[in-house]
């Protein structure tokens, strides 16, 4: 019986799980074993929580962030590992939304889902404007609450600031109308802890400026990071902000000089199977910002990508995840193959070779703790 497959819930408390269990678990499902490497996600970074003194401001129910540590509201470490879930950023009432869904992703032992939106069918005076689409994306945080996963609302596709376009798609960097977007998401999210905001999918072929502070992009006036940062505090929410790097989302170099004033920010990364974004380079691309403890890092896309694809690559960043206690959502809980990547091949959820990596990986960390009440 479906109920009976959801997870009971580990919002106090770290994940624990050896990066070498990881490769085990991930072997024994007929895949290409990655090499153990050791330590814990956990425990990679016990600097922690407790360190830097008084926390920040906290959402009701959620995190903060000290150094590169996630820290849940009563202070202790926290590592996220989830999927992702597309179809809202193209249609305004998803496909194959349900609670059925989301209990299926929370049964692979899944404790978040990043759910990706357009901002054309949130705003009132945009074309593409659906009057039930706030109620569907609330539908879907709650589905999802309801199997016991936290939730990153990820900004996908924009417009350019020109809401009187009729087909919305991922542009260089976010827009003015972005900013409003995320006041409007974040008013009426700020009473809950449990949901993030990634504020722009796959920035790309800006600066580091302009992706920090905004400027010109592709044609029109980009509104930078910060700008975007500041409209959800200036809403009152304290939760959990992700902002992703360049060259879509894979580079973090620039946060190095360049980080986001403010609290509770996370970082983003997007390591798919392409010639430039080999392992070799995620230390420098991202992975320092998790070694040097200057600020934690979510993994909100992976993936192989190759006609031929395999589990290895998803293997092999889970387990550089583990050893850096960098958080990780796999892209992406939706048939579409290889090359999309997909984690199932149907809704049954029939895994792919690709989504048993990722499973298994799931299936091995621990929970800590014995639920949680959806209404902290």
């Amino acid at each position: 019986m479906l109920e009976m497959l959801v997870p009971l819930r580990a919002f106090a408390g770290p994940v624990v799980v050896a990066a070498g269990t990881v490769a085990l678990a991930i072997a024994s499902c007929g895949l290409p074993e990655v090499p153990a490497v050791g330590a814990s996600d956990a425990a990679s970074h016990p600097a922690g929580c407790a360190a830097d003194g008084a926390a920040p401001p906290v959402a009701p129910g959620g995190y903060y962030t000290s150094g590169a540590t996630v820290c849940t509201s009563d202070g202790r470490p926290h590592v996220f590992h989830g999927v992702d879930r597309p179809s809202l950023e193209w249609s305004p009432a998803g496909d194959d939304l349900s609670a059925a869904d989301f209990a299926l992703m929370a049964s692979w032992n899944a404790d978040v889902v990043r759910i990706a939106l357009n901002q054309d069918f949130w705003l009132s005076g945009a074309a593409q404007y659906s009057a039930t689409y706030a109620a569907t994306v609330a539908q879907a945080v709650t589905w999802a609450e309801a199997a016991g996963m936290d939730v990153i609302l990820d900004l996908h596709w924009s417009d350019k600031g020109d809401l009187t376009v009729t087909q919305s798609a991922q542009q260089e960097m976010a827009d003015v109308n972005s900013k409003q977007f995320w006041a409007e998401v974040a008013a009426a999210y700020k009473g809950d802890g449990h949901v993030f905001f990634e504020l722009y999918n796959e920035p790309h072929d800006v600066s580091w400026d302009v992706w920090r502070n905004g400027g010109p992009a592709g044609g029109y006036t980009a509104v930078g990071m910060q700008e975007l940062y500041d409209a959800v505090r200036e809403a009152g929410a304290n939760n959990l902000v992700i902002a992703g790097g360049l060259d879509w989302a894979y580079s973090l170099s620039g946060v190095a000089t360049g980080a986001l004033q403010g609290y509770n920010v996370m970082y983003a990364t997007h390591p798919y199977n392409q010639p430039d974004k080999q392992p070799g380079g995620w230390e420098a691309a991202f992975g320092f910002l998790a070694t040097g403890d200057i600020a934690p890092v979510i993994a909100t896309e992976f993936g192989d990508g190759t006609a031929q694809c395999t589990g290895a690559w998803d293997g092999e960043l889970i387990a550089f995840a583990a050893t850096h206690g960098i958080s990780w959502t796999a892209w992406a809980w939706y048939p579409g193959g290889c090359s999309f990547p997909s984690l199932i091949a149907d809704w049954s959820p029939t895994p792919t070779v690709q989504g048993k990596a990722v499973q298994a990986a799931l299936a091995a960390f621990a929970r800590t703790t014995s639920g949680y009440d959806a209404g902290d």
